[in-house]
């Protein structure tokens, strides 16, 4: 009897395929036990996504790791003949925190390395493997492409001091146009520098529009050189048919310490997140071999187990969902949309409806609670949403910042009894609903802190001694006057942002670009 492919769960079935697709390329199998020496992690931690690791000691005192990446146990283990290139896949495996749970999370991986004389060639096999796995999952996909030599070559052109490159970098990864701008201002950065930087998410669509775009802006030999390997690579996974489904974004950018060169993701229509990462990382390579190159992909199996799950929209349709925060600030959000074109027949306002539409206007609006607006979008059941920044901050969600509506003006502060007097010399004990935001802004100074965390009246904590100062939103400052509290630190302003899923920004571009288009005519920042 057969092997009905069609009877296994989706990961299954795809990892069968993708490990003969990757055999008759000539790949070969890497096997490692779930067991590594801490040692290889502890000296590369640069190279981990997280530096968070499960330790324990064996029967001999060595101190081992459960492993949470496999790249690294390919990089220092592969055989590589002298002026070769070792080639391998895995299926494996991984441990590794996980943000929302807070809790370490075994992760199925299925991916290929390329270590060693990686030239044009074995990249463009490598970016052609990663769309034909894909390809094998039978759902529509996108593959972005980009290369770091570009960003980084653009940090150098425009003077981007050290200190300030990674927060720049995260702005572009986010399209996070508004903060940008902020950041290159605030760091010095010319008009001209701090404009070029912006444009830089608008950088993506076809491959040859976009490096005919891109071409003109090329300020240095880097970023030249980063604009001609894409287009050798593009021209050669054209000749091939495989382009269809591939776009560059330059706003691609991963972290710098790992990656050198090629970035590339891959998402799958119906899925929150990208389930594919790679790129070149030589600086990891030459870790263990002076000189080597390397390349390669890890496909998250995984996620591919929710493509069994029913899609929440008809075949056919393209509705953009947006999560829209019930009260106030929905309320405003809502005039807001309804007047550039985006408004529903049924007022929800006079119903218990937690979903209305208008399928005319290609809108759904999902009814949630504000706190709740950032997680529906994230993990994918909003398309879209309208968030404060506070929120989005303190949840630390993956998502795009596409724009500042400007509404809800606030600020997040520090405040405290009008006598306070900070003691350096004694931990600082801060009252206040936003856990990661305090923890982040003391971290940045050095500052011992414990943490009080609490759900309302954040304000009376001083006032009874429970903290010597709070962390908390503040509007007018009234409450704080009429307590005799007073603002200390003003660190963060905050106002409504306009969110996007990365997932379904690849396959509703054009759409969400066109309510972004509308409501930025109408918004004042």
């Amino acid at each position: 009897m057969e092997l009905d492919l069609n009877m296994l769960r989706p990961q299954e079935r795809v990892s069968l395929r993708t490990r003969l697709l990757f055999e008759r390329e000539g790949f070969r199998q890497y096997h490692m036990g779930r067991f590594e020496e801490y040692g290889l992690y502890q000296e590369n931690r640069r190279f981990l996504a997280s530096d968070q690791v499960i330790t324990f000691t064996d029967l001999d005192g060595r101190l081992l790791a459960l492993k949470p990446d496999v790249t690294l146990s390919i990089a220092k283990n592969a055989r590589v003949e002298e002026g070769g290139c070792g080639q391998y896949y895995y299926a494996e495996n991984v441990y590794r925190p996980s943000q929302e749970s807070h809790t370490f999370r075994e992760i199925s991986q299925m991916g290929l390395e390329c270590i060693g004389a990686v030239d044009d060639a074995v990249t463009a096999q490598a970016v052609s493997l990663a769309v034909r796995s894909l390809a094998l999952t039978g759902r529509d996909f996108a593959v972005e492409l980009s290369h770091m030599g570009f960003v980084t070559g653009l940090f150098d052109a425009v003077g981007a001091p050290e200190a300030i490159r990674p927060r720049l970098l995260t702005c572009v990864r986010d399209r996070n146009i508004h903060e940008l701008q902020k950041a290159a201002e605030a760091a010095g950065l010319s008009r001209q520098g701090t404009e070029a930087l912006c444009r830089l998410p608008a950088l993506a669509g076809e491959w040859e529009t976009v490096l005919a775009s891109a071409e003109p802006l090329a300020l240095n030999a880097p970023m030249g050189g980063a604009l001609e390997e894409l287009r050798k690579l593009c021209e050669t996974l054209e000749e091939r048919g495989e382009t269809e489904r591939v776009r560059l974004d330059l706003s691609l950018a991963n972290d710098m310490d790992y990656y050198n060169g090629l970035v590339l993701q891959g998402y799958l229509t119906g899925l929150p997140r990208a389930v594919l990462k790679g790129g070149r990382y030589d600086p990891l390579a030459a870790q263990f071999r002076p000189g080597a190159r390397a390349v390669g992909f890890a496909l998250y199996l995984d996620e591919l187990d929710r493509l069994a799950e029913p899609s929440p929209e008809k075949a056919g349709e393209m509705m953009l969902n947006v999560a829209l925060p019930k009260g106030r600030l929905g309320d405003k959000v809502y005039e807001l949309l309804a007047g550039v074109g985006y408004g529903c027949p049924e007022n929800y306002s006079d119903t218990r409806k937690l979903v209305v539409e208008n399928r005319e206007a290609g809108i759904r609006y999902f009814l949630v609670k504000p706190s709740d607006v950032a997680i529906y979008v994230e993990h994918g059941a909003a398309d879209i949403g309208i968030v404060g920044k506070d929120i989005l901050e303190e949840s630390g969600a993956d998502v795009y910042e596409l724009l500042d509506t400007g509404l809800g003006k606030c600020r997040m502060c520090v405040a405290g009894p009008v006598d306070f007097r900070d003691d350096p010399g004694r931990t600082l004990r801060v009252a206040t609903k936003f856990v990661n935001i305090a923890k982040a802004y003391y971290a940045a100074q050095g500052r011992d802190i414990d943490i009080i965390k609490l759900n309302g009246s954040i304000e009376l904590a001083p006032i009874l001694g429970l903290s010597d100062v709070i962390v908390d939103i503040v509007e007018t400052g009234t409450t704080l006057k009429e307590n005799r509290l007073k603002v200390l630190t003003e660190f963060m302003p905050i106002s409504a942002r306009f969110i996007a899923n990365r997932a379904a920004y690849q396959f509703k571009r054009r759409e969400i670009e066109t309510l972004l288009g509308r409501l930025a005519e109408v918004t004042e920042t």
